[in-house]
């Protein structure tokens, strides 16, 4: 019989890190891309992350990433190794990092109540110092050009969203000439972050990192579906101007709100067209999963969105 994938994490952690012991080796809910799994390294909590036979990248390029954010002061996990398992699945071995990552506490449990007066701020300070990370020291991201992107995604599956078509078409008319380039997250927002009692603790889920335009970053932290019902637009715990002004401060910048606002339509486009991409992995069969059928059902949510948007209501 083939060893399980719990095994083989073993396995993996005891050859990657010459470890003696390794225990309390739990999988861990949450996420839709990869298996991600915490154990006890001798006597040390690390974090163990499997790629998913679909992958597009080689976790190795996000590993490259981590390590360059760590040196350029952005709070997150520390890489350990990032090694072939048994099997030849490439896993990603962090540190632990202790913390909140779910939406609904950290905008609502008392006991984050400081850590929500800080985020905002502390998110656009991490992003500025991500977007000074010389993406020569990054090998294996590339630029992706956005709308052509996903206007070649939306047109893959056929289906029909008049109103995905209405914001390419509205994207396309007011692109801004902005041509700067720097290492982006892709994917910075409430949920992939980190959070303990002071703050921002660590950036994690790096697996869309790429190169792009700054503002890329800023306006998808503001996208109503990582607002998680709060009022606020900033990764729903603070202003467009909290993030604004720390962003600009960090970097040297001066983005003001109408600079975000063609990102952040496209932010809720991406997100819709994402969607459908989620839904297709389980509707295809690739990867059964009633996670990825709901995300499927959250298209809708996103084409209001945009209504909204297109409107001036943002």
């Amino acid at each position: 019989m083939p060893p399980s994938d719990r095994e083989l994490v073993e396995q993996t952690l005891v050859g990657a890190l010459s470890a003696s012991e390794v225990t309390d080796v739990v999988r861990l809910t949450g996420g839709a891309s990869r298996q991600t799994w915490r154990a006890t390294v001798d006597g040390r909590p690390v974090i163990a992350q499997r790629q998913q036979p679909e992958a597009q990248r080689d976790m190795r390029v996000e590993a490259t990433v981590l390590r360059a954010a760590e040196s350029g002061r952005v709070p997150a996990p520390r890489v350990l190794a990032c090694v072939d398992a048994p099997d030849g699945v490439v896993t990603l071995i962090t540190g632990f990092v202790g913390g909140e990552t779910i939406a609904r506490r950290l905008l609502r449990d008392d006991g984050f109540a400081t850590a929500r007066d800080r985020l905002a701020g502390q998110m656009g300070r991490a992003m500025a110092r991500l977007h000074r990370v010389d993406p020569v020291d990054v090998p294996g991201l590339e630029r992706v050009e956005p709308l052509a992107l996903y206007r070649a995604h939306l047109d893959e599956y056929g289906e029909p969203h008049p109103a995905f078509e209405l914001a390419l078409q509205w994207l396309e008319g007011h692109r801004a000439a902005d041509d700067r380039t720097c290492v982006l997250h892709g994917d910075l927002r409430l949920g992939n972050v980190i959070v303990d009692g002071q703050g921002l603790a660590a950036v994690i889920d790096w697996e869309l990192a790429h190169l792009g335009n700054p503002l890329h970053d800023l306006g998808w932290a503001c996208v109503p579906a990582w607002r998680f019902g709060s009022p606020l637009p900033a990764a729903g715990v603070g202003t467009r101007e909290q993030l604004l002004d720390a962003y600009n401060a960090e970097a040297g910048t001066a983005y003001t709100r109408d600079d975000l606002r063609w990102w952040e339509v496209f932010g809720i486009l991406r997100w819709g067209v994402m969607c459908i991409t989620q839904a297709q992995r389980h509707l295809t069969g690739s990867t059964r999963s009633h996670e990825l059928a709901a995300i499927g059902r959250r298209v809708c949510e996103n084409e209001h969105d945009l209504f909204l948007a297109l409107e001036g209501r943002w």
